[in-house]
């Protein structure tokens, strides 16, 4: 048999991580950054943090294409469309809760949409990054019958996820293992969104992944808190007042059905 000889700059070239040119966010609230709000208006979030880290900011071509309240079909039919018009390098995609919290939650139309979109991107050449869901029922309180209902959903978002994350080979961060993950200060006051240091932990966990598919990222995230707007004990009282509250009377209404439903399951057994 005869060796294969490989000169040593072909290695080195294989070996060298590759710069990020082009990164884009497809999504909801999250990706939106909402929970890491700025002083003069806006949110910043995740995206321009782990933009940060990928060097000069002139020389990644950077879109967010996400916007509050997006659902999986909202990402397929309105994000993916634009994302593909650009093809980036990488592309950073968080979607899903907002459709566990509705009342026509069904998680194989879910599974086909998420599909869609990543497959459609792999095929442009971009390297996908994706989130496995926490138990949020430890972060923000639900009536037991609604918390149950609630956690229900997410294991089968997590496990439609876990197909499609294996079928493509993409990237997965899992938000129930991410250190820090369920410390009260990794929430905004809403608890439903990040905080600035929940947007610095998601920052530097995509960081890891990109490093872990070959990607250069010159900067280590910055897990410091800096930038972003104090919240107060004030925010924490009129969010609770004029959106908390809201908030959780219409997402009741959407649950309380599958709630319903399970409590029918467990009485029968």
């Amino acid at each position: 048999m005869t060796a294969v000889s490989i000169s040593q700059p072909a290695l080195a070239a294989e070996l060298t991580p590759r710069p990020v040119r082009g990164l884009v966010l497809l999504g909801d609230s999250t990706s939106v950054g909402i929970g890491d709000p700025l002083p003069g208006g806006g949110w910043r979030g995740f995206g321009p943090i782990l933009l940060d880290s990928l060097g000069a900011r002139d020389a990644v071509r950077y879109a967010n294409l996400s916007f509050p309240g997006a659902r999986m079909a909202d990402v397929r039919q309105r994000q993916l469309p634009t994302a593909l018009r650009h093809p980036a390098d990488v592309a950073v995609l968080i979607v899903g809760m907002n459709d566990t919290l509705r009342s026509d939650f069904d998680p194989v139309e879910l599974g086909a949409d998420y599909d869609t979109v990543v497959s459609s991107l792999r095929a442009a050449g971009t390297t996908v990054l994706t989130v496995r869901f926490h138990d949020h029922s430890k972060v923000f309180w639900l009536p037991g019958p609604l918390r149950r209902a609630l956690h229900e959903r997410i294991g089968q978002l997590n496990t439609m996820t876990d197909t499609v994350v294996r079928a493509h080979g993409i990237g997965c961060l899992d938000l129930h293992v991410l250190p820090g993950g369920y410390d009260r200060a990794t929430w905004s006051v809403d608890r439903l969104h990040p905080s600035e240091l929940g947007h610095r932990l998601l920052a530097e966990g995509f960081a890891r992944l990109l490093v872990e598919a070959g990607f250069a990222v010159p900067r280590p995230v910055e897990l410091t808190l800096g930038g972003g707007r104090k919240v107060t004990p004030v925010h924490h009282l009129l969010w609770l007042l004029f959106k908390g509250l809201p908030w959780l009377w219409r997402r009741s209404g959407d649950l309380l059905p599958h709630a319903a439903s399970l409590i029918l399951r467990e009485f029968r057994h």
